[in-house]
């Protein structure tokens, strides 16, 4: 055999899509798996032609499913961020839009067995340590893809499928304020970095001379922003404690301006060298708490909301996500628990092929 097959479902999840597998069918050290994901993605061209990623960097990631050893969580999800062009897989971040495809997935891998009209999948994030419930539609025990929920960026409707994300804050670094400092300024930018979720670096539309409300296509092509904001990411990188932050993914990038088709507050997210054509669900977990929390670059850009929990209405480049955050704020801003509804539909499954010299399978 000159190629190894590997089973797998192709999933869209929330906003994302790309393959899931049972992490018992790859392999085991991580360079060797991540030579498998890069032929599996066709990592190195821009249209990703001899894999199956869709040349976008939503489109080229990985999900791993396990039996979870933990005693809470029924199933383990390992991310892979695989680059488009560059050869390369990011093991340190997670993605809620691709979590969104776990329950599911983990349902059609036998993982879980469905119980009732609605199975809740508790979920380990291997990449962060965070625990996520995921209440998945199994009407008559039967999982089901169908349904009347719509998210932004998706045509269509689909089952909804309920997230509640726990644990967290300081996923990546340890601490909800990496540098230690509500603002921090670089480069004459002023910056919130926050890691809820997801660690991001964040600072307001204006000071980039943006309105924080244009296209995806307007801020792909403005290459002068990305040079400079690049330049700023790379600096909080090494302030958030996160090392030469060159060639990974995250921290990621997050602007922020008032709203203006009645929502909380508009975002615009990134990848970080392209825009994201709508809004990760880790980073809308982390932005939201940066519009909560007093004393960020969101003030003055938001009515901000005093109560719990709060529903976040976030602006982003395709229409709105919503956020239901649970949170305490006494001397400061404590997150308890944020809740997101998504959907997923599965495309494929079968057998996906590598290169036989890459790796010849177990």
């Amino acid at each position: 055999m000159t190629q190894t097959g590997i089973p797998f479902i192709f999933m869209r999840g929330g906003t994302s899509r790309g393959p899931y597998f049972n992490r018992a069918d790859l392999p085991e050290d991580l360079e060797t798996l991540a030579q498998v994901l890069i032929s599996v993605t066709g990592s190195g061209h821009v249209l990703n032609i001899d894999g199956i990623g869709g040349g976008a960097a939503v489109t080229t990631k990985v999900a791993m499913l396990s039996p979870s050893d933990d005693d809470w969580a029924d199933v383990d999800y390992f991310f892979a961020q695989v680059s488009v062009e560059d050869r390369l897989v990011d093991f340190k971040p997670t993605c809620g839009n691709i979590l969104s495809g776990v329950g599911p997935a983990a349902i059609e891998m036998g993982l879980v067995r469905p119980s009732g009209d609605e199975t809740e999948v508790k979920i380990r994030a291997v990449n962060t340590g965070a625990k996520v419930l995921a209440r998945v539609q199994t009407p008559g025990g039967v999982l089901t893809y169908d349904g009347d929920a719509e998210i932004a960026g998706v045509p269509g409707s689909a089952a909804p499928i309920a997230l509640n994300f726990m644990g967290v804050v300081g996923s990546s670094t340890g601490a909800f304020l990496p540098t230690g400092n509500l603002r921090d300024t670089i480069d004459g930018i002023e910056l919130t970095c926050m890691d809820v979720a997801m660690p991001i670096a964040i600072a307001r539309a204006s000071d980039f001379g943006l309105t924080g409300h244009e296209s995806v296509a307007e801020l792909d092509a403005n290459r002068d922003f990305f040079a400079r904001m690049e330049a700023v990411r790379i600096k909080a990188g090494e302030l958030m404690g996160m090392g030469d932050v060159t060639k990974s993914v995250t921290p990621k990038f997050g602007l922020l301006a008032p709203a203006r088709d009645g929502g909380t507050i508009a975002t615009r997210y990134f990848m970080p060298w392209n825009t994201h054509p709508s809004m990760a669900v880790t980073g809308a977990q982390c932005l939201a708490s940066c519009a909560l929390t007093p004393g960020t670059v969101a003030d003055g850009l938001l009515d901000r909301p005093s109560e719990s929990p709060a529903n976040v209405v976030l602006e982003h480049a395709s229409g709105t996500i919503e956020v239901l955050v649970d949170f305490d704020l006494n001397n400061s801003f404590s997150l308890n628990s944020a809740g997101l509804l998504r959907t997923a539909r599965k495309l494929v499954d079968g057998k996906v092929y590598v290169p036989a010299h890459i790796w010849e399978g177990r």
